[in-house]
């Protein structure tokens, strides 16, 4: 995937290399009618392979650090900014051991002084009628001073703080939390775009929030080359690429929106890197959905990102606030959910997710073991070389040779 040639596609531009058609549909174009509507190829994580590198190094040899702005990680994870997954506790605990938590500042945190009940009401719902509880628990409206108090209280754990709001609540909640003392913004929706069209006399524009907001601001969420550079050209510090590819979101079902995550995130890399060219400024992108396992998260940074946002494989930790189930954002949405409670179980402690040692041979503990292992294998120092790494094609890469026959 990664020595082929760039092509144009008519009417896209240049392509990045997961836009590159094989010969097969090279030849349906040519018999297509003038003027018919034109598909690419795109990749999923179950349809590709990372290739070994030439060399290898010992996994200890290896640097998996982040940097997101002056935000310095000794993990490439961000914990997703879900209310199963990311409470003020369990954002101090996976801070300590050197990743990032996103409080989401649209949820129940910030809609109840004591969100633990609500939390066990989700649980214990039954599946006919937890939809219609997510809609009338998130009903209640946000309540602004508790922005800043859970913010102070992650911040008196003494850990890292971000927080996460929809682009429609940026303007009112941002500067609440910028005030109580976060240290990075992240500004996420189903799809953001830089140029957006409303009834607002004047929208949100992230080119002013970056000058009011002196954080790091991540933005998400996005698939494609044109408008991941257009996000990056604002200002933002990080990019969130991903649309409905998480096991709790149903964005692909209800609207037929999303791309497969390794060509989404193949191509807004591409859209880095043509941006570090043009401006000298290195912007992240963070891979966001989809990852179950440790070899989705390997495929993900091979294929460009620079950190993962997990969500699934963090909401079953025994810190996690959802109890054993987990739910997206746009699951409670009162006209139109576009997500589900799933049930995940409860699994073992954030620390034995992210470090190990572990007796699970399925890649979901040892997420940092994971990593460091792929990268000696792949014979990278770091995950900037990393991403250098041969990809190919290989659809049948998770069954060949799994079957058995009896005699």
């Amino acid at each position: 995937m990664r020595d082929v040639s760039w092509q144009a596609v008519p009417g896209r531009g240049p392509a990045s290399p997961a836009a590159v058609i094989d010969a097969e549909l090279l030849e349906e174009r040519r018999m297509a009618p003038p003027g018919a509507k034109q598909m690419r190829r795109a990749y999923g994580f179950d349809e590709v392979s990372i290739v070994p590198g030439d060399v290898t190094i010992n996994p200890e040899l290896t640097d998996i650090s982040f940097t997101l702005g002056e935000v310095k990680m000794r993990l490439p994870f961000l914990a997703a900014g879900m209310d199963a997954v990311v409470s003020p506790r369990s954002a101090a605990v996976f801070s300590e051991l050197g990743g990032l938590a996103v409080l989401n500042l649209d949820g129940l945190q910030t809609r109840y002084d004591d969100p633990e009940g609500v939390l066990q009401e989700i649980a214990a719902a039954s599946q006919e009628d937890v939809a219609a509880l997510l809609q009338r628990i998130y009903s209640r409206p946000v309540r602004p001073q508790l922005v800043g108090e859970r913010v102070s209280e992650i911040k008196r754990q003494g850990a890292l703080c971000a927080v996460s709001c929809t682009p429609a609540s940026a303007k009112r909640l941002a500067p609440l939390a910028v005030e109580a003392g976060i240290d990075v913004l992240v500004v996420q929706s189903t799809v953001t775009t830089a140029r957006h069209s409303s009834r607002s006399l004047e929208g949100l524009r992230f080119e002013k929030l970056c000058e009011q907001v002196q954080v790091p601001i991540v933005v998400g969420n996005t698939v494609s080359f044109g408008p991941c550079k257009d996000l990056m050209e604002t200002g933002i510090a990080a990019v969130l690429v991903g649309v409905g590819p998480s096991v709790i979101c149903t964005t692909r079902e209800v609207l037929g929106i999303g791309v497969p995550q390794v060509t989404a995130i193949i191509d807004c890399a591409a859209a880095r890197d043509a941006y570090l060219r043009e401006s000298g400024r290195y912007v992240p992108v963070i891979a966001d959905g989809g990852i179950h396992t440790g070899g989705d998260l390997c495929k993900a940074l091979a294929a460009g990102a620079d950190a993962a946002m997990l969500g699934t494989l963090l909401a079953v930790a025994e810190e996690a606030p959802g109890r054993g189930y987990h739910w997206g954002m746009s699951a409670p949405h009162a006209e139109l959910p576009r997500g589900k409670r799933v049930h995940v179980g409860v699994r073992a402690s954030l620390e034995k997710i992210l470090y190990g040692p572990t007796s699970r041979s399925d890649g979901t503990e040892n997420l940092a073991g994971v990593l460091r292992t792929a990268l000696g294998v792949c014979g990278a120092s770091n995950i900037r070389e990393f991403q250098q790494a041969e990809m190919i094609i290989a659809p049948s890469i998770k069954t060949e040779g799994k079957t058995i026959t009896s005699a």
